[in-house]
């Protein structure tokens, strides 16, 4: 099995300028909303990423030009109790693993 590092890169413009932000197209804030994250609490979804998801195993994908390509499911609780089903995309390079971006996992049981 192998797990992500814990001090992953997580960009703070990820979450509040994507994710966390109300979007024509591919939209997740809404999603997000249903838990409790919002964009003043975007250091929580940070940390819950970190705590929650991190600590799950990562299922590699491919390898990309980019790097090696990840994807970890996991459930996250929210600020509210609410627990959502997500799917984790991520990029490791030299060691290093970066987050790409989150999306409701449709395939959870």
């Amino acid at each position: 099995m192998v797990y992500l590092p814990q001090n992953a890169v997580i960009a703070k413009e990820k979450l509040t300028q994507y994710l966390l932000v109300l979007l024509p197209k591919d939209d997740k804030s809404k999603f997000l909303a249903q838990a409790g994250y919002s964009l003043t609490s975007w250091q929580q979804l940070e940390q819950d990423i970190r705590t929650q998801v991190l600590s799950q195993p990562a299922e590699f994908l491919e390898t990309t030009r980019y790097g090696d390509k990840y994807c970890i499911r996991a459930k996250i609780r929210g600020v509210n109790g609410i627990e959502l089903s997500i799917l984790t995309i991520w990029m490791v390079t030299n060691k290093t693993a970066k987050f790409v971006t989150l999306v409701p996992d449709k395939g959870a049981s």
